[in-house]
This record gives structure tokens, C-alpha cells and sequence, in this order.
């Protein structure tokens, strides 16, 4: 008898590069992605947060994600991109990327959780690890990147 296989859920990342890391985010929060605009500064805000731009007519606050994580400056380059994310409390933001490079689907086995008890400061961003094509990428968390009130 041929055994059934029942299709796990399946989620979509895009997959992102800040440094020498990859990171998977979740396609359903990804409403643009941009190439590198002039981005109008805001005095006495967060140093995360890089200033805004005009999406379309409105204004969208845009965050370096690197800062917000403790790595290295942004260093915008040509390859550098701004994804517009969608959250259901805070509304849109923009955050800053190094480069974009594919979408993965990933199956919920393929997906690992981690757990909280780190002491360094970028793994509180994450909320697991994906399996793909023998690499993992690190699975960010949006709520935890992602300011309450931008």
C-alpha cells in the first residue's frame, strides 16, 4: 500500500542578508520592497529609527534593523534595499536591508524554535531557526523588531 503523505503547513520567507548573516522574514508582513530612497531625517527620535520617506504619498518611518540589533552602521550600497513591512498594531515601516535575495518556503518541520535565554542582544530578535538547502537562516521575530509606537 503507497503511504499518504500529508503536506506540512507551509510558510514563505524573504530572505535577507545584514552582514554576514541571513535572515528569513515572513512574507505575509512584506507589503514593498524598495530600492534605496532619500530618506528625509528626524530629530530626537530612537538612533534606529533613520528618518522617513514619502511611499505613495505617505509618510513612513523607516528603522535600520542592524542598529536595532547591535550590529555595525548601515553601509548602503547598491545591493542595499528598504522592505516595507505591515503589522496589524504599529501600521507600515520601513526597514533597511543589505540585500534581498530570494523567497523560500519552508515547511513547519523545517522550522526550529529557539528559546529566550541568550544574553546576546540579536538573538531576542529571533523566533527560529529555518532549514534550507543545507544552510539555516535566522527567522526574525517582527514583533520583537518591530518598535510598539514608530
Amino acid at each position: 500500500m503507497d503511504e499518504i503523505k500529508v503536506a506540512g503547513e507551509t510558510t514563505q520567507f524573504i530572505v535577507i542578508r545584514l552582514g554576514d548573516e541571513q535572515y528569513g522574514i515572513d512574507i505575509k508582513y512584506i507589503d514593498n520592497i524598495l530600492r534605496m530612497p532619500s530618506i528625509t531625517r528626524v530629530p530626537k527620535v530612537a538612533p534606529y529609527l533613520k528618518g522617513v520617506i514619502n511611499l505613495r504619498g505617505e509618510v513612513l518611518p523607516v528603522m535600520s534593523i542592524r542598529i536595532k540589533m547591535g550590529l555595525p552602521e548601515d553601509v548602503v550600497t547598491k545591493s542595499s534595499r528598504i522592505i516595507v513591512i505591515k503589522m496589524e498594531q504599529q501600521g507600515m515601516i520601513g526597514i533597511i536591508v543589505d540585500e534581498v535575495k530570494e523567497v523560500v518556503t519552508l515547511e513547519t518541520e523545517q522550522i526550529e524554535k529557539v528559546a529566550y535565554d541568550s544574553k546576546d542582544e540579536k538573538d531576542n530578535f529571533i523566533s527560529g531557526i529555518g532549514k534550507c538547502e543545507g544552510g539555516l537562516i535566522s527567522l526574525l521575530d517582527l514583533n520583537q523588531v518591530v518598535p510598539e509606537n514608530s
